[in-house]
């Protein structure tokens, strides 16, 4: 299932999820640090959400509380919290 997740605090101001099963098959984000978050995209496909959620929660960036892969993080927990 396609989800939209609006990010807050991050040069990224949209996240694109597809969420099957408790697995993430493609994240896509818009806006932001177009290389790195290629990079975390195609690190993260195929990866059980609680697995993606301990590893990259809480990250934060440039003395900010929060980054790009912590807003991935936020975005599969209101998943989860739906039934996902």
């Amino acid at each position: 299932m396609i989800y939209q997740y609006q990010t807050q605090g991050t040069c990224s101001k949209l996240i694109v999820l597809d969420v099957e099963d408790g697995i993430l098959n493609n994240v896509q984000f818009i806006g932001g640090c177009n290389g790195n978050l290629q990079g975390i995209s195609k690190l993260v496909a195929g990866m059980k959400v609680d697995d993606i959620i301990a590893k990259i929660e809480h990250i934060s960036c440039n003395g900010r509380p929060t980054s790009c892969p912590d807003q991935l993080a936020q975005a599969l927990k209101s998943i989860k919290n739906e039934g996902v």
